[in-house]
């Protein structure tokens, strides 16, 4: 069953909305063996052999999983192929991937430290994590504090928020970021210049209200 979420949004005729709960209608996680879950290891396993990158995105859910993942990549079908991660509570158990975009509370939870506004222990964590994951490179994304960019053999690179802080609704902006990041690997953009795209990508979302998208037009307008 697909994840359904409710929000209660409060507004007048004269103020703006707000929301004020949100309601999660999920199923009970399936366990590896079920066999929807194999289906889809075999139809991972046939379309990953044409794909340019690929995209994990494990919320706790079941559907995404280090095992699953393992069954997967078997047998060499993702040869070279990019594979970038975004896991909300099992970032240090996925072995094999590319990179990674995790938020600031999600590299505090799995190194167990706090970042803060301790510049020296965000490096620090960063250093950790592409030593321990043993990642090409590593996003951190950081909310109002933009994003800081990891890769081997370089210089930690640190991009500020892109557009006014005035935020409206952050609600998917952290898909939006891995999505642009991973697309923009896919066509052969350096981790480096394909954050820089889903920087601009995030902070164009984050200004639109409910789940949003960016367009291409929206994306170049921002470069330019």
């Amino acid at each position: 069953m697909t994840t359904t979420k409710t929000r209660v949004l409060a507004y007048s005729a004269h103020s703006s909305r707000q929301q004020v709960v949100r309601i999660d209608r999920e199923c009970e996680i399936l366990k590896d063996t079920h066999p929807a879950l194999v289906e889809l290891v075999a139809s991972a396993r046939e379309y990953a052999p044409a794909a340019d990158a690929v995209l994990l995105s494990d919320y706790g859910y079941g559907a995404v999983s280090p095992r699953l993942f393992n069954f997967v990549r078997a047998r060499g079908v993702l040869g070279d192929t990019p594979v970038a991660l975004d896991s909300r509570y099992r970032l240090l158990d996925y072995e094999g991937v590319t990179t990674a975009t995790p938020n600031e509370g999600e590299v505090e939870e799995a190194l167990r430290t706090k970042i803060g506004d301790d510049r020296a222990m965000l490096l620090e964590a960063g250093a950790a994590l592409i030593r321990q994951m043993k990642l090409e490179s590593l996003v951190i994304t950081r909310g109002g504090d933009g994003m800081t960019i990891f890769e081997k053999r370089k210089a930690p690179l640190e991009i500020p928020v892109f557009g006014p802080n005035q935020v409206v609704d952050v609600t998917g902006a952290g898909d939006t970021v891995i999505a642009t990041f991973t697309a923009a690997l896919a066509a052969g953009a350096d981790p480096a210049s394909a954050a820089r795209l889903a920087n601009y990508a995030g902070g164009i979302v984050v200004m639109k209200r409910g789940t949003a998208t960016v367009s291409r037009d929206e994306l170049l307008a921002a470069l330019e």
